[in-house]
């Protein structure tokens, strides 16, 4: 399959929990099977969504109960792929998403790094209504 043929455009909802972030790899490994796309990269970019979603329930609702549900987006199309994160928690303030410090060894605090060291670009979007933050994952993939 050439790049120029590549056309994949899919969306999902999942309840905001840890329990769904099984169902979010899965659904993500689904949606790049049907593309052409080396394994280890796969592996790393559904390390990237797991990741941001987590960084979801974790965040933008604290780890709570809710019955709140985020949406995921995959689209590629003639090798752009776009990864939309669509919430309705508490606002992003950008000024605080960072990693901690790569030398202070211990669990958590790298999600972020993982995401900025597999994507091209992070970025933070107006939601679009009814959505509060919409959260875009970028990267060129060469077939």
């Amino acid at each position: 399959m050439d790049e120029t043929s590549t056309s994949i455009s899919e969306q999902k909802d999942f309840l905001v929990n840890s329990a769904s972030l099984k169902d979010v790899r899965s659904f993500s490994r689904e949606v790049f099977e049907k593309a052409n796309i080396d394994q280890d990269l796969k592996d790393e970019l559904v390390l990237a969504i797991a990741e941001a979603a987590q960084n979801i329930v974790k965040h933008a609702y604290q780890n709570q109960e809710t019955k709140e549900r985020m949406e995921i987006k995959i689209s590629l199309i003639n090798g752009e792929l776009e990864i939309g994160f669509y919430d309705k928690g508490r606002p992003v303030d950008q000024t605080k998403v960072r990693h901690r410090s790569i030398d202070d060894v211990k669990p958590g605090g790298l999600g972020t790094f993982f995401i900025q060291q597999i994507m091209d670009a992070v970025e933070f979007r107006e939601g679009e209504k009814p959505w509060i933050n919409h959260l875009v994952l970028s990267k060129k993939i060469n077939y």
